[in-house]
């Protein structure tokens, strides 16, 4: 099958190799995709009067052929193709003939990637704001079921005052919070329309760009054709720190479970079964899942510095640097998912330990409580200071064990409610559900609509 660019001449076999990579493994994520893509241009070609009334149904019931082979994972791409957007163009062309050929006016392969990976990065951003909620629902739930469980807080790794494991859990929920945020504007920069720009530099046919906006649910058009071209690079890079916030999230969670789970600490357990053993101690209960979705994420929270390395100096147009972007990105889209699903099936078997704060060792965590008690009797509160740390260093001190904090966020006050209430707001803003009305739609035209 040749190459959709080719005229009168083969690039060498090494160029060829080179240059192609391991494309077309990545490329088959974007295989539906492209699909999407296509059946949305051939529409409008065909109601701006570029395909006769012929002609769209031919390519259409093509192209819905294609898709359910990828639908039944029978589609491949062809050692000898290029890349999807080819082996999509030269299957068409082989079972329909020279129609087949038509799917590419007023496109590039520019603008059919650029709109392929949106119409990709917003299936993940979904897959990722759904496991980023299940998280955050267990960690809430969490939170409420173990929110009377003290256990010490920390600064600098020593000792500070007195904590929950209401409070710990609710931390990471409300982290997510902020996470999803930035998910959020992340898809609002993808959810925009970049087909039509061909090369970069738009087409003298006459495309309605609104139309396949509209009928592959974006919310919005890539208006510059020059700057459409300019996304790609920007919108990944975008993404992986979109990415790289939840990641950090994750694994900042990771390092203190890593710690509670050390026996000095002991603050909780797993069910043996989710941890690993040692080849040669036979009492060792290792937390490898964690250990692992540590470093997985903070790989992922190098990669945005990765593709700035890739991207950052080129000028406007399109350059063959941004293929890399595909393998720097993809993997770790899947690593993320993996540490997200692994995080809620650990943490769902998690085990709190009780009464941790009866041991001696963490009376010093109520210094600050009585110092507030003697602030609030009528000391100043330097002079309360003082005397608990004169106590505390002659051995007299005897703190009150009991708590009353009562603002908001604190030991007594989680906040759950609130905190529950900021997530499914911005939850609710993402509206995914557009998205699959415009997919359903396309999947299922009703050619007969065609005006042409």
């Amino acid at each position: 099958m040749n190459k959709i660019w080719q005229k009168e001449f083969t690039s060498h076999i090494d160029v060829d190799k080179f240059t192609v990579g391991g494309d077309r493994n990545l490329d088959l994520r974007l295989a539906p995709f492209d699909v999407l893509g296509s059946m949305a241009h051939i529409i409008m070609l065909s109601e701006t009067g570029m395909l006769n009334k012929e002609e769209l149904p031919v390519l259409w019931i093509g192209l819905k052929n294609i898709w359910n082979e990828i639908d039944a994972q029978s589609f491949k791409i062809d050692d000898d193709v290029e890349d999807i957007h080819s082996q999509i163009e030269g299957l068409l062309t082989q079972r329909l003939g020279e129609v087949g050929k038509k799917i590419h006016a007023a496109r590039s392969r520019n603008d059919q990637i650029l709109v392929d990976l949106k119409l990709y990065f917003r299936h993940e951003i979904k897959e990722i704001a759904d496991l980023v909620s299940n998280l955050f629902d267990l960690l809430l739930n969490l939170s409420e079921q173990h929110k009377d469980k003290l256990m010490p807080g920390y600064t600098h790794l020593q000792l500070a005052m007195p904590s929950s494991f209401g409070l710990w859990f609710g931390a990471y929920a409300e982290s997510l919070t902020d996470d999803l945020q930035l998910l959020q504007s992340c898809y609002k920069v993808v959810n925009k329309n970049p087909l039509g720009s061909a090369a970069g530099y738009g087409s003298s046919l006459p495309i309605n760009r609104q139309r396949t906006t509209e009928l592959l649910g974006f919310d919005d058009l890539n208006y510059n054709v020059i700057y459409a071209q300019m996304g790609r690079g920007k919108v990944e890079r975008i993404l992986s720190q979109a990415m790289a916030g939840i990641a950090s999230t994750l694994s900042k969670m990771a390092m203190d479970i890593i710690l509670f789970l050390n026996q000095h600490f002991n603050f909780i357990a797993f069910p043996s079964e989710l941890t690993t053993g040692s080849s040669i101690m036979p009492h060792k209960k290792n937390p490898d899942v964690f250990e692992l979705i540590r470093a997985r994420c903070n790989r992922i929270i190098s990669l945005p510095a990765d593709i700035i390395a890739v991207t950052n100096n080129l000028p406007s147009g399109y350059h063959r640097d941004f293929q890399q972007l595909k393998s720097l990105l993809f993997p770790e889209i899947d690593s993320l998912k993996s540490c997200l699903k692994m995080c809620s099936f650990m943490l769902a078997q998690i085990e709190v330990k009780d009464d941790l704060l009866k041991d001696e060792k963490f009376k010093y965590l109520f210094s600050v409580e009585e110092v507030n008690r003697l602030v609030v009797s009528g000391m100043p509160f330097r002079e309360a200071y003082i005397k608990v740390g004169k106590d505390i260093e002659n051995g007299t001190f005897n703190p009150d064990f009991t708590l009353n904090h009562t603002h908001e966020g604190s030991l007594g006050n989680l906040c759950l409610a609130e905190i529950n209430t900021m997530f499914q707001k911005i939850r609710s803003g993402f509206d995914f559900e557009k998205v699959e009305r415009s997919y359903e739609n396309l999947l299922n035209f009703d050619l007969s609509k065609t005006t042409m």
